[in-house]
């Protein structure tokens, strides 16, 4: 009888142990069902930023703002954003100065300067090589930079590794008593580390 006892009460455990894990399978599949739904919106969203026709409508709009707007070079690292607006004041209606900065938050000594109007750009490229906080300014026309293309610039030379692009002078052998024979000439091979007397 206590036999019969125990079985039926394990059987019950397991009964309500099997419950408990097809509840909480249940939970799963409910909270990845609910992940994939916001991934697949997510993506969705991703999707329309990165859809060409608005690409190319954001590329227009950028180059329209970068044809009202310039560059200023030379700008002291003192200087506060409304006092390079109130500098180009003149030219026409300022809509916006950005002074660029480093990671720490310090000026790079230079400015972007957007006004409202485009011919107010031909009125501030006058004011090049003023002064402004006691240092000539550089102002050109900012241009517009094509995302993905990057200016080339060469390989340097590392001074480190030695000079392999030039040889040790070498004489002619072209005379009969070289030591090497006759029209032979000496191989020279590049020096495996840095020599200061090459």
């Amino acid at each position: 009888m206590e036999n019969d006892d125990v079985d039926m009460q394990s059987a019950e455990n397991n009964e309500a142990e099997l419950d408990d894990m097809k509840k909480r399978l249940k939970e799963m599949e409910d909270e990845a069902a609910a992940l994939r739904e916001m991934q697949a919106k997510v993506e969705k969203e991703m999707g329309s930023v990165q859809d060409p026709a608005n690409a190319a409508a954001s590329q227009a709009n950028r180059e329209e703002v970068d044809s009202r707007s310039v560059f200023v070079g030379n700008v002291d690292y003192s200087c506060t954003p409304e006092e390079v607006q109130q500098h180009f004041q003149s030219c026409g209606t300022v809509n916006r100065v950005t002074i660029r900065t480093d990671k720490f938050g310090q000026p790079k000594g230079y400015a972007y300067v957007e006004f409202l109007e485009a011919e107010a750009v031909q009125e501030a490229l006058l004011l090049n090589e003023s002064e402004l906080h006691g240092r000539q300014l550089k102002v050109t026309a900012k241009r517009t930079n094509i995302p993905g293309m990057k200016q080339y610039r060469p390989r340097r030379s590392n001074p480190y590794m030695g000079f392999r692009g030039r040889t040790p002078y070498a004489p002619p052998f072209a005379y009969s008593p070289s030591p090497y024979g006759y029209g032979k000439v000496p191989r020279f091979r590049m020096p495996m580390r840095y020599s200061p007397y090459y």
